[in-house]
């Protein structure tokens, strides 16, 4: 049944299941990146600051063996200068130890990055099943890590007898170097082995990084049917997303409608297509379509710019233009120009005319080439 499910689950993890897996404290990491930066940090520095420590270390056990039998039998003064002189060692060892300190806190971010949760904090008594730790220490990732460790152990080894063999010599001839010499040539044969041991141990992490990688990703694999349930809880059933999309059209719709009343024209084709125009010239630089719809929405817009005297041009030929080639609420473009300005002039002369009892103008014959396709 396992093997089965490792098989289904074939597909990358999700945002959505990664985040959550962030929330949960669940973030690739690499220990051995993490003890090879600190160790290959540590020799570096020691390395580098290694003369300069032994020398203020040299210097704070000659000052701590010279003091007199008395002050060092009186607990006060012993106290104060035990103190004193640990305060020194510190300060003399804070580059080394502080960037140690910092390759520590960093190095595990390099391939998972700062996460905080104290959901990795709570107790779960599961751990503390023997039959499962058991089954873990045989698993794929057990064997991985026994073989880690074997190998850390082979390098360690490895470098510590050439690194011994190589400098055997020198360790030998320190016993009759004076001692402020004798401090800096063990400072320096420490942070050389300490550098070969680090450099043996960032191969073994060049290998566990894309290894860690790979074990995150394929633990948090997901089958199609999670991706699936995952989605409709994310977007809702399809039922829902049907009828939430029927109500928003419904409401823009609604809206649409709102708008007819303001139009100051309503172009139709004669039965099909009916679109709202309105222009107000002291605050739109080119007429807007405020409603458009066609069949059914084209006759209830009819019917409101009726109950509201909008009047009703029929020009088959630009109704289909506009409907096709215009979106509600914007501007029509410039190929229409001269078309709606024709129809918006006969309509504010029609209603000029209807004012002063003159005679009414006749409809102008909108130009029929309209290309509907373009638009």
């Amino acid at each position: 049944m396992a093997e089965n499910d490792d098989k289904e689950r074939g597909e990358k993890p999700t945002a959505k299941r990664l985040e959550k897996a962030r929330q949960e404290g669940q973030v690739p990491r690499s220990p051995e990146l993490s003890a090879a930066a600190v160790l290959l940090v540590g020799a570096g520095s020691l390395h580098v600051f290694g003369g300069t420590v032994g020398a203020a270390l040299y210097g704070i056990m000659q000052s701590s063996l010279g003091i007199s039998p008395a002050a060092a039998l009186d607990p006060g003064i012993a106290l104060s200068t035990a103190g004193a002189e640990l305060l020194r060692a510190l300060i003399a060892c804070a580059p080394v130890l502080g960037l140690t300190l910092l390759a520590a806190l960093v190095a595990p971010l390099a391939i998972g990055g700062w996460n905080l949760s104290f959901a990795a904090l709570a107790p779960d008594l599961a751990r503390l099943d023997p039959v499962a730790g058991f089954g873990r220490f045989f698993s794929a990732r057990g064997i991985v890590e026994l073989g880690k460790a074997f190998a850390k152990f082979l390098v360690v080894a490895v470098v510590a007898i050439t690194v011994l063999r190589k400098e055997s010599p020198q360790l030998l001839a320190l016993g009759a170097a004076p001692l402020p010499e004798g401090i800096a040539q063990a400072v320096n044969l420490a942070s050389d082995a300490l550098l070969a041991v680090s450099g043996g141990l960032a191969l073994i992490a060049a290998v566990d990084v894309p290894w860690q990688l790979w074990q995150y990703s394929h633990k948090l694999s997901m089958t199609r049917e999670e991706i699936r349930e995952e989605l409709k809880e994310s977007e809702g059933a399809p039922e829902v997303r049907f009828r939430i999309r029927r109500t928003q059209r419904e409401i823009a719709r609604r809206r649409m409608m709102h708008e007819v009343p303001k139009a100051d024209v309503v172009v139709v084709n004669p039965t099909h297509f009916a679109v709202a125009l309105r222009y107000d010239e002291s605050r739109m630089r080119a007429p807007l379509l405020v409603a458009k719809g066609m069949d059914l929405v084209a006759a209830r817009i009819r019917e409101i710019a009726t109950e509201h005297s909008v009047p009703i041009f029929e020009a088959p030929p630009l109704a289909r233009a506009l409907y096709q080639g215009v979106e509600i609420g914007s501007e029509i473009p410039t190929t229409l120009y001269v078309a709606v300005a024709q129809v918006l002039t006969y309509i504010y002369q029609l209603k000029a005319a209807r004012t002063s009892g003159a005679r009414p103008p006749e409809p102008p014959a909108i130009d029929p080439g309209i290309d509907v396709r373009r638009h």
